[in-house]
């Protein structure tokens, strides 16, 4: 009988909550629904006081588990270490990067207070799974209070080349924790290297060998599983999600325009902004696509207590106001700016209905709605993919029209070649593209990891993407 596998992230999503599910979430339950096991972080509820035991629901096989975290730290340990120092840092984004020793402190210990609450809910057989930036320091503290059993860890962002991290004063402590885990798991070979540079120059070149690092007694083992998405499960969303009011109405709205669509959260990495001014620009070098396409651009809101969210979103609305001031006419708005999430079958249905899709992160570890795009296409009539080049995907994803998202001009134009490309030539991209996503799937990036981390150290090391 195989271990029970516990997931542990920064928070957990309950059944009942589920209805935009990110890559993330998608993957837990993903891995949990075949095997049964636990889920385990933060349920969204803040205290003033101790956190106390987890709270658990259990549904469908798998055991929800949840704490509060305190009032006085969550500021400084979510809005400030990890997405104000570790998120710009890990996406080459130093500008925006700024360090306190106090936020250092309470991510230190959120991530203790975490640890003793899962501790009580551990088993003698169990397999840990630890998910994203959050939690870096968790398999040290579970080490120290005694825990034995196989801890892996999966990073969802990118991870920096060593001198983009030495900018955080801490880094050494980062990489410490990090190689407490038995396997490191990344989206990219680039990511593994980049990590490997910085095992590297914390702990010298002896350490690192055909992808294991041993520092002390302790042995790591480190490698690329690059994330996917449920294709067959997409597919049967979209084909019922035809039938829904939303996806008609907007459909219906169109007036048979074409249909250019960007899904992003609103994040300074996503490239928003650039993406907006790319867009005004192509309206100016091809005036003839005035009045037949519509650019619908949904960017749900996040981390709204982060200054430089506030301003990504201001920065938006004037561009968007002012492209729609310049070009728009009385039966035709040039942009549709959203500030608000869709249940996941109304999504993936106005992504069936998209001719074109821009995906152009500045920096990105995956971006998995490049992915479900491409599910959610017609084979008989696809539409057509640009994607960033500095986003994970691209390295799986060749087949599409990749640009950097930089270059305004190269955006206009690939957008341009999208909305022209020929029936035969999108079916040809389409089918390569699709040839991947089933080979690099959401089950079989679950599977991929837990098996490696269920394995032996002394089993054959852990793949490199290709």
């Amino acid at each position: 009988m195989k271990s029970r596998l516990v997931c542990v992230s920064n928070r957990v999503t309950l059944p009942r909550k589920v209805s935009a599910p990110g890559g993330l979430t998608v993957g837990i339950l993903g891995a949990l629904k075949r095997t049964g096991g636990l889920w385990f972080g933060w349920g969204g509820e803040l205290t003033d006081g101790d956190p106390g035991p987890a709270e658990i629901l259990t549904r469908d096989g798998i055991a929800f588990a949840t704490v509060p975290v305190q009032q006085q730290l969550f500021d400084l340990y979510y809005n400030g270490f990890a997405n104000e120092s570790l998120w710009p840092l890990f996406h080459y984004m130093p500008s925006r990067f700024r360090f306190r020793p106090q936020e250092w402190a309470a991510y230190e210990q959120v991530n203790r207070q975490f640890a003793q609450a899962l501790l009580p809910l551990l088993k003698e057989d169990d397999c840990i799974w630890v998910h994203d930036y959050h939690l870096i320091p968790l398999a040290r503290y579970l080490r120290e209070m005694g825990v034995r059993v196989p801890i892996g860890f999966f990073l969802h962002i990118p991870f920096p080349y060593i001198e983009t991290l030495r900018v955080l004063p801490t880094y050494a402590e980062l990489m410490r924790d990090l190689v407490a885990y038995d396997l490191v798991g990344f989206q990219t070979d680039s990511d593994l290297n980049c990590f490997l540079s910085a095992v590297v120059a914390v702990f010298g070149e002896r350490v690192v060998e055909d992808h294991c690092i041993t520092v002390g007694n302790h042995s790591a083992r480190c490698g690329v599983f690059p994330i996917g998405v449920d294709v067959d499960a997409i597919q049967k969303t979209v084909a019922a999600s035809q039938r829904s009011e939303p996806v008609r109405r907007m459909v219906e709205s169109l007036l048979g325009r074409k249909l250019v669509i960007g899904v992003d959260r609103l994040d300074y990495s996503k490239g928003l902004v650039e993406r907006f001014a790319a867009y005004e620009q192509f309206l100016e070098t091809f005036p003839h696509n005035c009045g037949r396409i519509t650019y619908l651009q949904i960017a749900p809101l996040s981390r709204k207590d982060v200054t430089s969210y506030a301003e990504i979103r201001r920065k938006l609305e004037q561009a968007a106001g002012r492209t729609n001031g310049r070009f728009a006419e009385t039966d035709w708005t040039p942009i549709r700016y959203l500030n608000r999430n869709f249940p996941h079958d109304v999504l993936m249905g106005f992504l069936r209905a998209a001719q074109v899709a821009l995906v152009t992160p500045l920096r990105d570890g995956m971006n998995l709605v490049a992915k479900e795009y491409l599910a959610a296409q017609d084979e008989d009539d696809p539409g057509v993919l640009v994607l960033s080049n500095l986003a994970g995907a691209a390295r799986e994803l060749t087949a599409a029209l990749q640009i950097n998202p930089y270059d305004p001009q190269a955006l206009g134009h690939a957008l341009q070649t999208a909305l022209t490309m020929s029936l035969g030539e999108r079916r040809e991209r389409h089918r390569q593209l699709m040839q991947n996503l089933r080979e690099h799937s959401i089950n079989a990036w679950a599977s991929e990891f837990v098996a490696a981390l269920r394995s032996p150290i002394s089993a054959p090391e852990v793949r490199a993407a290709s």
